[in-house]
């Protein structure tokens, strides 16, 4: 396999408690309908399929988990709930609306969290979805889906949260043209990137509190439509405080990040998941290097001008150089 579709291992591949990290991935995407897809997933991973109703199928697989395969519709997902509630089966008409809804709403797999160091078990599964016709990101001018992997956190602890949220926000910039983010997802409010004056603060000190963390997070990121969703792991340490400064019952709370920057290029035969990920890693290094991150951080506020804020076409190649003489680029 060519080394640019192999996954990478970060700095730190287990948790606090020793056990290895895992890893999340969810796919959007169009071209095929729910039945294909789940089909297409069955065959190349083996399993148990149900159907779970006229939008979502469940597969099983021994030794991964649970998949989702799900029309990304909640028009759909909502009628489907109120007949499963009503016990009347799924009529006709709601399973010709899936089908003929799947040609134009991205569907989804939800992939169940995989240890960081069995990845590579994902390739068939994409490799049969492009060979079955899926189509990503560039396909579709309106939809605005992609790829969102879900990391668990090594430790909970604040400083270690404090150290990706630094290392993410003063790559943010880069990493959106280092994944060629689509420009349909760019001006789309889903991945919007964290604001300059909440980045100059992560800049200025690490995060010394879980309280900090919480008021500078919760003062700037309102809000689910960020490139790195925070919410969800906020809401694992303290979710009541979360639904205080968002009142989204999407926010689920769970011990990872909510990474959505890239794009999905399922139809593309050098793509494969390796290649978000291996970008993610990317914040993954500098997180885990305290010396680097404070570097960075000093080099960032050098480029911040009063009033005008970030010189980002300056910031951008001084990243680049950066990475590339550390060989993280």
């Amino acid at each position: 396999m060519h080394r640019d579709l192999e996954f990478k291992l970060p700095p730190v591949t287990r948790k606090a408690d020793g056990t290895p990290r895992r890893v999340g991935f969810e796919l959007e995407f169009t071209g095929l309908t729910l039945d294909q897809t789940a089909a297409t997933v069955q065959a190349a991973l083996g399993g148990e399929l149900s159907r779970t109703s006229a939008s979502e199928r469940v597969l099983r697989v021994e030794g991964l988990g649970k998949f989702n395969i799900e029309l990304d519709w909640d028009f759909l997902k909502r009628q489907s709930a109120k007949v499963e509630d009503a016990q009347e089966g799924s009529p006709e008409w709601m399973d010709l609306l899936s089908q003929a809804a799947s040609l134009v709403v991205p569907l989804e797999v939800v992939c169940p969290p995989i240890a960081i160091g069995e990845l590579a078990r994902l390739d068939a599964m994409v490799s049969g979805l492009r060979q079955a016709g899926a189509v990503g990101t560039e396909n579709s001018p309106l939809a605005a889906f992609g790829v969102h992997i879900n990391p668990d956190i090594p430790h909970l602890e604040t400083a270690s949260i404090g150290a990706y949220l630094r290392a993410f926000a003063l790559l943010q910039w880069w990493l959106v043209d280092a994944h060629r983010v689509d420009l349909s997802r760019r001006i789309s409010p889903y991945i919007d990137l964290y604001p300059e004056a909440y980045v100059r603060l992560l800049a200025e000190r690490p995060v010394a509190s879980r309280e900090r963390l919480f008021d500078d997070y919760l003062k700037h990121n309102a809000t689910r439509n960020r490139a790195m969703d925070l919410l969800p792991l906020l809401a694992q340490l303290d979710a009541e405080r979360v639904r205080q400064a968002v009142a989204d019952p999407k926010v689920k709370a769970r011990p990872t990040f909510h990474y959505r920057l890239p794009n999905c290029q399922i139809e593309k035969a050098d793509w494969s998941l390796a290649r978000p990920w291996n970008l993610w890693c990317v914040v993954e290094r500098l997180a885990a290097a305290e010396d680097e991150l404070q570097a960075l951080a000093e080099a960032f506020l050098l480029h911040w001008r009063p009033i005008l804020g970030l010189n980002r076409s300056a910031w951008l190649e001084y990243v680049g150089r950066w990475l590339n003489d550390r060989g993280w680029g």
